[in-house]
């Protein structure tokens, strides 16, 4: 796996890229059938052939903090939960109760010493082991050591909890450093958008749209189509820099750091965005609900103390911001959905500035299709 360059590369690259008035470009032009955006069969083969075979980002680790913590929500179509136990490690169960399946946790997240069936009060240990069936003579020749939690592949890696539901074999591979251990959880929310999985994340992959998407928002503090784009495996990074980066001209070029200079946007294929600003990180799961519908799920990490009061000021400026910016994209996104309808085109068109878009499409076609372009 080619590893990613260090920020005084990425830097000097980017600053490059100013004085000559260009960006990386891809190797490729990409059409992808405009079908592939709305068709069911496609959807589903998605779901099953990609999100539930790859490792794929659940939460981050420090959305479990401590023995007990427990994170739930659907991936992929699946219920899942997420659990610390007492030896310190994360395993992922299938949400559901070995009795009669309902869930033992809400989608949301908390901390338990056991969990719980609200229906008829079976209980599992934090590992999945069936602790307790009440009135338990009713269940004559019951293994309870065969009717422990289903458990479901999961990895941590670099700050995030991985699974992979249908291909227990699978590792996500070499990464570099996403979440350093300082940064701990802010807050968590969803919203959910009426538009394409697909047509969310590619939003999220290119600088060509900054000026005329976000005149307001992020051009008056990132350029317009200046970009670094990297590839590694299946994911990518993009590095999008802020204006204040002509300061780095001053400093040597070892010692210069991406810290409030640029953004990286790391795309953990399929569906899982990790963007890191000055202060925060923001994780975001791109959740396909339906062939025209995506849940944000977003995750919200700091390394500043919850006490250090112009530090929190500052967090919430500067959230507002991204949100607004990201409310902007979300917008476009809807209203690509809409135009899906039009019939105006049978391809979409991805130029050479949109090389993470390219890679992003051309391996999940490959795992779905077979290696090659579609056109």
């Amino acid at each position: 796996m080619t590893p990613l360059a260090d920020d005084p590369t990425v830097v000097q690259r980017l600053l490059d890229h100013l004085d000559r008035k260009t960006t990386d470009l891809g190797d490729a032009v990409w059409r992808e059938p405009v079908a592939h955006y709305r068709s069911e069969a496609r959807f589903a083969a998605e779901r099953t052939r990609v999100l539930r075979r790859h490792p794929t980002p659940f939460c981050p680790s420090a959305a479990l903090p401590e023995p007990g913590s427990y994170v739930a929500r659907t991936a992929a179509g699946t219920p899942l939960v997420a659990v610390r136990g007492d030896d310190g490690r994360v395993r992922v169960f299938r949400n559901a109760c070995r009795h009669r399946g309902t869930p033992l946790a809400d989608d949301g997240a908390g901390c338990e010493r056991a969990l719980v069936c609200r229906y008829h009060g079976w209980t599992y240990e934090l590992d999945g082991a069936l602790r307790h069936v009440p009135d338990r003579h009713g269940f004559p020749g019951l293994d309870e050591r065969a009717m422990g939690l289903v458990p479901v592949a999961a990895v941590e890696r670099e700050g995030l909890v991985f699974v992979t539901q249908d291909a227990p074999g699978a590792e996500p591979g070499d990464l570099p450093t996403l979440i350093p251990s300082r940064f701990r959880l802010l807050g968590f929310g969803e919203i959910d958008v009426p538009a394409n999985w697909k047509v969310v994340v590619e939003g999220f992959l290119e600088g060509y749209h900054i000026r005329s998407t976000h005149p307001g928002t992020f051009f008056p503090l990132q350029f317009d189509n200046v970009n670094v784009v990297e590839r590694f495996g299946p994911n990518s990074r993009v590095a999008f820099p802020f204006r204040a980066i002509d300061k780095l001209r001053a400093v040597s070029p070892a010692e210069r750091s991406a810290d409030g200079k640029l953004t990286y946007v790391y795309h953990l294929f399929p569906n899982v965005m990790v963007a890191t600003f000055p202060a925060r990180i923001f994780v975001v799961m791109l959740e396909p609900l339906a062939v025209d519908r995506t849940r944000f799920a977003t995750y919200l990490l700091s390394d500043r103390a919850a006490d250090d009061a112009p530090a929190q000021a500052y967090l919430a400026q500067a959230g507002a911001l991204v949100e607004r910016g990201g409310a902007e994209d979300r917008e476009v996104a809807c209203a690509i959905q809409r135009g899906l309808a039009s019939g105006a085109n049978e391809v979409f068109t991805f130029g050479l500035f949109e090389a993470a878009i390219v890679h992003f499409h051309r391996t999940l076609h490959a795992l779905i299709d077979g290696p090659g372009a579609p056109a």
